[in-house]
């Protein structure tokens, strides 16, 4: 738990947004690095960008039908294009086409949808005149990158960073979160020539400035100092996230299709079982989990992300008591199934639905009641002693203190059926 947010860890699943002029070409939210896109050439995204279905409010209904708690924006990504009517650039949605601040609609649709409100800022900005060229940067592979360089100063750039996060969170009102992205000075960048951490972005005065803005706001890891939480992203922690020998809190960031931006051409969509598995192992291993949608150059979510929220909407209007305020158990599940724990509520979340029985070790005898989820069917309970042999027709012993379940041979028609266990108590 974050002691001065507890609120994160009991709502275990939020909404990434990543939207900005990379919507526009749609192929990817890196296209510009990819493509190594002058900004001369980028330019023609700012000049066309009116997103005129952008509905903020239909954005914070599909997240909230979805189960997520939290939403999080990204108000200007490495593109440096801002979301808001910032005072430091032009480089801005109110000076495009679209001619609006789209951070205080979406600020105010989240309010108005009970949801903590979340912000995404890039450290990096390859659009600001003095943040000098590097190995990520889109001109990277320019002979005259040197020259270019000349005359760049990450001082003023640095100011101008500490400048826009001080409106971010001066104008909006209460911010619940900040995520920002990123630093790479680290061992993972080893191959990365003019790497930007900590002394780049200030960031101790950084995190200290948003600490007195916003008292109660949480701050992800990417700093290149401690913050909060951390952020495993686009993979599965194999177990809970420890610094330092600590278990700490942590958020999995993860997308539906590999892409963070509207990238239209990607059919790469995770299935909704696929979704809901992850939001479970998260949870089982004390993690949430932020799933990110990348909305499209006219501001709505694309079908095919609107389809996955909606089942994974599906399975949460049934089964959010074993996600919310849930996390690990100290039992270990049968394979192809994960644990999670609220008080005196244990889940068996099975991954594979297996034949007639599942064995429980050591939950014998620590258990009053089992049932199905999804329809508070009661689950029959028996323990089958070692000794037991197994005959023709009738199911042999198992180890002592084991528990098992009798199932009904068809699967519940769920994502993922969850067998709800009312611990004794004491246990």
């Amino acid at each position: 738990m974050i002691p001065h947010a507890p609120w994160f860890t009991e709502s275990r699943f939020g909404m990434f947004v990543h939207w900005g002029l990379y919507a526009l070409p749609a192929r990817h939210e890196w296209v510009m690095n990819r493509e190594r896109i002058a900004g001369e050439d980028y330019e023609k995204y700012f000049d066309h960008f009116d997103p005129d279905l952008y509905d903020p409010r239909e954005w914070a209904l599909a997240a909230k039908n979805a189960g997520m708690q939290y939403v999080v924006l990204t108000t200007k990504h490495h593109e440096g294009f801002c979301l808001w009517d910032s005072a430091l650039t032009d480089f801005k949605a109110t000076k495009t086409p679209s001619g609006q601040d789209l951070v205080g609609q979406y600020v105010d649709a989240l309010r108005d949808a009970g949801l903590k409100v979340g912000f995404c800022h890039s450290l990096i900005d390859w659009h600001h005149p003095d943040f000098t060229i590097d190995g990520v940067h889109p001109q990277r592979d320019n002979p005259d990158a040197g020259q270019l360089n000349v005359g760049r100063d990450m001082a003023r750039y640095r100011d101008y960073l500490h400048g826009q996060v001080r409106e971010l969170l001066t104008n909006y009102g209460q911010i619940d979160y900040l995520f920002f992205d990123f630093s790479y000075v680290s061992e993972d960048h080893q191959d990365v020539w003019g790497g930007k951490g900590s002394d780049a972005w200030g960031s101790v005065e950084l995190l200290e400035m948003v600490r007195e803005l916003q008292p109660g706001i949480i701050v992800n890891d990417r700093l290149d100092i401690p913050g909060d939480f951390v952020t495993p992203e686009q993979y599965q922690p194999s177990g809970p996230m420890v610094v330092d020998g600590e278990e700490v809190p942590w958020e999995a960031c993860q997308t539906l299709n590999g892409s963070w931006g509207y990238d239209r051409d990607n059919l790469d969509y995770k299935s909704v079982d696929l979704l809901v598995r992850m939001l479970v192992d998260g949870v089982s291993k004390g993690g949430n989990l932020l799933l990110n949608v990348g909305p499209t150059g006219r501001g709505n979510f694309d079908p095919r992300a609107v389809e996955s929220l909606r089942g994974i909407g599906d399975w949460m209007r049934l089964h959010s008591r074993a996600v919310y305020g849930a996390g690990e158990a100290d039992w270990t599940p049968p394979a192809d199934a994960r644990y999670t724990r609220r008080g005196d509520h244990l889940y068996l979340h099975l991954f594979a639905w297996p034949f007639e029985y599942v064995h429980l070790p050591d939950l014998a005898g620590k258990v009053a009641y089992a049932q199905l989820l999804n329809d508070a069917s009661e689950v029959a309970m028996q323990e089958l002693g070692p000794d037991r042999a197994a005959i023709n027709t009738a199911q042999g012993g198992q180890p002592a203190g084991t528990l098992t379940l009798k199932l009904p041979v068809r699967r519940p028609d769920v994502a993922l059926p969850v067998i709800e266990l009312f611990l004794n108590p004491g246990a």
